[in-house]
């Protein structure tokens, strides 16, 4: 009896245990392979929306690099490049003057054919060094997010505390401020209804200004510097709260303004997505964000895996840029804990391996094997063919 058994053993692992394994073998074949996307800028050396090469280039480069997903920025520092009716448009003008189309339209359409997504890129609060843009011609510089010493983002007032910390060279809007939530509704609404063959948008500078060290909190004011010091956003605020966070006494206090400025940016993201949405239930939303959790949640006041737990957004991606594989690999491990019901992709700096490829293609093994849901590129001007070959 003991002896049959000891057959049958050897006869289930002969015939069968070799079918598991084909099974198992077939089973991981069919996981689908991690999305690879790119970010290609206005500011691109190669001009992909002005000519049909530039349109061309850009879908070789993706087909030959496996990158299925494009960052198409088509709005900066308040200038419109598409075709826009709210405001002016010169930018997209001149692409259109020296394309003789519009390739925008075109782009979408090649895409399509190739299986490629295209996002709309939109570069939300930061209007860099515009001063002269459209809603600050409407409005002026009252639309500004402010310090607590009541100073823009991007100004030439110094003092001695100007060489304890780095503020981002910026204007910033004030996300608490309702005349800025509007004019960035107009934005989302006016491209995704120009161009419905956008497979979506992906947000960018969805927060306030994060200046270097960062304060972890107004409560450290006195330490460093934080925004939100905007006229109406203080108004609406002490309307709801009843006091004044320019005089806050207490740790409490502190904590409800802070709540606050995180909640004023997480309710544009909330109503973007769901006019997106509204528009098509297709639509992904995505947003590039701070990757350290810490950093963004307490001195950007982005939120963004409360965005995630949400369903707010689809997926966020992380501006992990650094040459540092440690920092990155603990950054990348925090942040695939915060997935909620969305997706977390990782931003690699293709632009700080240029001439070293090779380093490029041992980060990128790194993280997918720390299984991202997505991979992307910074950016499409930094794509030469050593480094394509580097990330195939």
């Amino acid at each position: 009896m003991f002896k049959k058994k000891i057959i049958f053993s050897v006869l289930f692992l002969m015939l069968v245990a070799p079918c598991l394994l084909m099974a198992q073998n077939d089973s991981q074949s069919a996981r689908p392979l991690v999305k690879k996307g790119i970010w290609v800028s206005v500011f691109s050396r190669d001009k992909v929306l002005c000519s049909k090469k530039g349109i061309s280039n850009l879908i070789k480069l993706c087909k030959d690099a496996g990158i299925n997903e494009v960052y198409l920025q088509v709005f900066q520092s308040g200038n419109p490049y598409y075709d826009s009716k709210i405001m002016p448009h010169p930018r997209f003008e001149e692409m259109v003057k020296v394309a003789g189309f519009d390739p925008i339209d075109m782009l979408l359409k090649a895409a399509k054919q190739h299986n490629i997504k295209v996002f709309a890129w939109i570069n939300l609060l930061s209007l860099g060094e515009n001063s002269k843009a459209d809603i600050l011609v409407k409005y002026g510089e009252s639309v500004l997010t402010l310090d607590q010493y009541g100073r823009p983002s991007l100004s030439a007032q110094k003092d001695d505390s100007d060489k304890f910390y780095l503020r981002e060279k910026y204007i910033f809007l004030e996300p608490g401020d309702p005349r800025v939530q509007e004019y960035i509704l107009k934005v989302v609404s006016e491209v995704i209804n120009r161009y419905p063959l956008f497979n979506g948008v992906h947000l960018d500078y969805i927060r306030y200004p994060s200046p270097l060290p960062f304060t972890p909190g107004s409560r450290f004011n006195k330490f460093g510097i934080t925004y939100g010091y905007n006229k109406e956003n203080i108004g609406r605020f002490v309307e709801e709260n009843d006091f004044n966070p320019q005089n806050q006494q207490n740790d409490e206090e502190y904590l409800i303004w802070d709540n606050w400025k995180r909640q004023q940016v997480t309710g544009i993201v909330s109503k973007i997505s769901a006019l997106v949405k509204k528009k098509s239930p297709r639509y992904e939303i995505s947003a590039a964000v701070i990757p350290v959790v810490e950093r963004a949640y307490s001195n950007a006041f982005q939120d963004w895996p409360g965005w995630l737990e949400e369903g707010i957004v689809d997926y966020v991606v992380l501006m992990s840029y650094t040459r540092d594989n440690q920092f990155i690999k603990e950054t990348v491990k925090s942040a695939l804990g915060q997935r909620g019901k969305g997706k977390v992709y990782i931003g690699i700096g293709a632009f700080l391996f240029k001439t070293k490829p090779e380093l490029l293609a041992e980060q990128l093994r790194l993280v997918l094997g720390l299984r991202p849901d997505g991979i992307s590129f910074f950016s499409f001007a930094d794509m030469n063919r050593e480094v394509i070959e580097s990330i195939r």
